[in-house]
């Protein structure tokens, strides 16, 4: 399996995720709906972020963050691509996401 260690930035995740978590992602999984994934945009190739998997959808993945109010997700720049499923926060409390 690929692994990938992520620092999370900003409120988006909130409260699932905080600003400076840092996380582990596997880039071989499939994602599934509900899943907690590292996306890239086609609108803003150079960022990655951290969102959780709603569904496929034609381009890719509506993704969207837990935090509403705090989040730039599909509903601003459309369809993501899913790099990789986040499978575990290891920093600050280590804990398996769901």
């Amino acid at each position: 399996m690929g692994w990938r260690r992520v620092l999370v930035r900003g409120p988006s995740m909130s409260p699932c995720l905080h600003d400076g978590d840092v996380v582990v992602a596997n880039t071989t999984a499939r994602p599934r709906p509900g899943d907690v994934v590292l996306v890239r945009w086609a609108t803003r190739p150079g960022q990655l972020s951290v969102k959780r998997a709603v569904r496929p959808v034609p381009g890719g993945w509506e993704v969207l963050g837990d935090n509403v109010f705090g989040s730039t997700d599909s509903r601003q720049l459309g369809p993501a691509s899913v790099l990789a499923v986040i499978r575990y926060r290891l920093w600050p409390a280590p804990r398996r996401l769901r």
